[in-house]
């Protein structure tokens, strides 16, 4: 029996948050004996099947109906519709007893309908009992089946494709599908992205004659999207001849989907050619390929089509809208863009505030929060996390501690991206206790979770923490990756720690297979600098496997101006000023090593330099919260309203 295997099936569920099903049982599965005999009283207490009042409302029937138009076929047929699109489970229950009693049980239409009834309303397990017990099934009937696994929230996290499953079954007993059996099990392919079964599906549709259904191609170009086989996807479009809308858009979105910007935009052309200007699909991904091409001007082009077409009154085309402008850098077109939106759901919120948390700007990404709680929407777990990435560049610990408790009030805590989001902004406002705290309530910690910990404590100059965290994570099973290494690295030159440094950086390639790049050479060189062993830092340097960058150099520079050396901060700064010769920190770096040592015509000469090289330079600025307001200010200055 199929009903049998289905409890077997199933796996323990591990949710990273309280979801509102609980995991599956065996009474989830079954029916006792109990409710059994409680569903026979209520069925012979009545006369008739209907008696449920919200079922004889939504069928429109008054009470003195005759019993003879009650249970008429017609009726039955109508009642258990309504209880399958309404979810009425037991009033389906009582009819499909009255169905057993009157003997119309038998019936191929009926017997469907009721299927149908169970798996709108969950009820697997009388699905697969009535399934098992239906002496013939045609397509119809395994439709019902393969399609409701399909929706099936606890199916999905079965060890076995039960659509699959039933599909095989299907064939075996010499059922031939049709092309709606075709998509729920190409759909059941993309849900568990199994792109094997689902070749050997569409070689079944080319058998069955469906190779050039638009339904079918629709399914298919959609599977090798998701699969990242674009080929094979553009192989099933051309093959197809009778195109409708459905398959344009999905042909237009694998290649948006896949970071193909120019082929999707070569679809659309062809699509116009063909008569055809697309819908609110088609140009949301059209704006999804300028994001990617990271062409503005092509943008505005596809605004203005979307203006003529009246599309913008479309809450995700006018989203997708603000989301092109933000990520080409235009956060000013972006916030036009929103601010004409007539409706605004959550996506179109947070993608304007993540729009201005990536440019930097958390106070206005902040303002614009507030006004959305106003509007009574809830933020989701994207806008939070960027909110709180907001909080970290400008260190505002209040504002941070605000948004941890929206987090806790609605319920956000559990997720894994949050508490890293909350673990960085703790940190980088100086927190290092609170972010600890973070970390620990963290039930699963993942690779992105210890070395922030990790990059946290080796800012805070806590370098035994941060290798301590280093060495738990290798304990926990999780490999590190190159940013966990430039922590432990930068952790160990703070603190002078040159064994522990040269241990983890031979371990980056001898342990875990990883090419060390410029950051962990940079690393190396202000750690061999600071401890005073130039002439090493200065070997490594020259012995890297690629061109010394602007930081390594500058990190070198730096050691010198501390021991003195000033021979080899000339031959380092002569490269700098040809990398970056418009960056005045270089030649300030340079001028404070020659006042140092009383060099003063050589301070002349770089500052000089400094001048005709550079237009202004940018007076370094320190900022302290209080009360709430981040105030800013620069060395001796005195133009703040507090200032002494």
């Amino acid at each position: 029996m199929l009903c049998k295997s289905l409890p077997s099936l199933i796996l323990p569920l591990h949710f990273k948050r309280l979801l509102a099903i609980s995991a599956p049982s065996s009474s989830d599965f079954q029916i006792t004996a109990k409710n059994a005999e409680e569903q026979e009283d209520t069925s012979q207490k009545g006369s008739t099947f209907l008696q449920s009042a919200r079922l004889t409302a939504s069928l429109g029937i008054s009470e003195d109906t005759h019993d003879e138009k009650t249970t008429s076929t017609s009726l039955f047929s109508d009642a258990l519709r309504i209880s399958a699109k309404m979810g009425f489970l037991p009033e389906g229950k009582q009819l499909h007893s009255h169905a057993i009693k009157s003997g119309i049980n038998h019936i191929q239409s009926l017997q469907n309908q009721l299927l149908n009834l169970y798996v709108k309303c969950e009820a697997f397990v009388d699905a697969f009992n009535l399934f098992d017990e239906m002496p013939k099934r045609n397509v119809v009937s395994w439709n019902i089946m393969i399609s409701g696994l399909l929706c099936c929230q606890l199916c999905k996290f079965s060890s076995e494709n039960l659509p699959i499953f039933l599909f095989r079954k299907m064939l075996v007993g010499m059922v031939e599908p049709n092309y709606i059996t075709f998509i729920s099990v190409i759909g059941a392919c993309i849900e568990r992205n199994d792109i094997e079964i689902g070749k050997q599906v569409h070689c079944r549709t080319i058998k069955s004659g469906f190779y050039s259904n638009a339904v079918v191609g629709s399914a298919l170009v959609d599977l090798y999207a998701k699969s990242g086989s674009v080929g094979d996807a553009r192989r099933v479009f051309d093959k197809i001849r009778s195109r409708d809308l459905v398959l344009w858009n999905v042909m237009v979105s694998c290649y948006a989907l896949n970071g193909l910007g120019r082929e999707a935009f070569a679809v659309f052309e062809l699509m116009r050619c063909e008569g055809m200007m697309g819908d609110g699909f088609t140009f949301s991904s059209l704006l999804n390929s300028c994001s990617m091409l990271g062409s503005h001007e092509l943008g505005k082009q596809i605004h203005g089509v979307i203006i003529r077409l009246s599309l913008d009154l479309d809450v995700l085309v006018s989203s997708t809208l603000v989301d092109m402008y933000a990520k080409n850098g235009k956060i000013e077109d972006a916030r036009k863009a929103f601010d004409v939106m007539i409706v605004r759901n959550v996506v179109s919120w947070t993608t304007i505030v993540v729009g201005y948390g990536q440019k930097g700007e958390g106070k206005e990404a902040m303002k614009l929060f507030r006004r959305m709680l106003l509007e009574s929407l809830k933020p989701d777990e994207l806008m939070l996390a960027s909110l709180l990435s907001s909080c970290a560049t400008l260190a505002a610990l209040i504002e941070s501690v605000q948004l941890h408790a929206h987090v806790i009030k609605d319920g956000f805590d559990p997720f894994v991206s949050i508490g890293n989001a909350l673990i960085s902004a703790y940190s980088k406002c100086g927190s290092i206790s609170s972010a600890s705290q973070c970390f620990g309530l963290i039930s699963k910690p993942n690779l992105v979770s210890w070395t922030s910990m990790i990059c946290a404590y080796a800012f805070h100059g806590l370098a035994s923490k941060a290798i301590e965290f280093f060495e738990n994570m290798l304990h926990e099973g999780v490999n590190p990756d190159r940013i966990a290494f430039v922590g432990v690295l930068s952790a160990c030159s703070h603190a002078g720690l040159l064994d522990e440094g040269f241990h983890y950086f031979g371990s980056m390639r001898r342990d875990h297979h990883i090419i060390p790049d410029l950051e962990h050479y940079t690393c190396m060189v202000d750690l061999l600098g600071r401890a005073g062993h130039l002439d090493e830092a200065y070997n490594i340097l020259i012995s890297m496997p690629f061109k010394p960058g602007a930081n390594v150099l500058g990190a070198l520079i730096s050691a010198c101006r501390v021991h003195g050396n000033t021979e080899l901060s000339e031959w380092a700064a002569d490269i700098l000023f040809k990398l970056e010769p418009d960056e005045p920190v270089n030649y300030m770096l340079m001028s404070n090593i020659y006042a140092s040592v009383g060099s003063w015509s050589d301070v002349a000469r770089v500052r000089k330099m400094m001048r005709n090289s550079c237009v202004n330079k940018i007076p370094g600025c320190s900022w302290i919260e209080i009360c709430g307001k981040v105030h800013t200010f620069v060395s001796s200055d005195k133009s703040h309203t507090h200032a002494v």
